[in-house]
């Protein structure tokens, strides 16, 4: 994902699910591919934490795509703790993804 509008009614419309150091949003789309987008905030740290995160969200998320349907459209938002908790943020990242994927599906939330 690469426009705010994405990203927008990604976080607005979908469903969300939490954990200590991330939340991940999820909606169904017509697409066939699917699309993740990260974003990671100043309150996360230092543009060294900041980076340090983006990578390894970018590559637990590569790890998570093959159980992910298609046209999903996923926001992985870090929280502060990512920056400092950077031991949980594998196992939050699979917990969340897997529980936002369940409520969209719940939801019919696949076009």
């Amino acid at each position: 994902m690469r426009n705010s509008a994405d990203f927008r009614s990604t976080v607005r419309r979908g469903v969300r699910a939490g954990r200590p150091t991330v939340v991940v949003h999820a909606v169904g789309s017509s697409s066939s591919d699917v699309l993740v987008g990260l974003v990671v905030s100043k309150a996360v740290g230092n543009a060294v934490v900041r980076n340090s995160v983006k990578r390894r969200l970018r590559h637990i998320a590569r790890e998570c795509l093959a159980d992910t349907p298609r046209g999903s459209r996923i926001v992985l938002r870090a929280l502060p703790a990512a920056g400092t908790r950077s031991d949980s943020l594998r196992t939050d990242v699979d917990s969340a993804w897997r529980s936002a994927l369940e409520r969209l599906s719940r939801r019919g939330g696949f076009a």
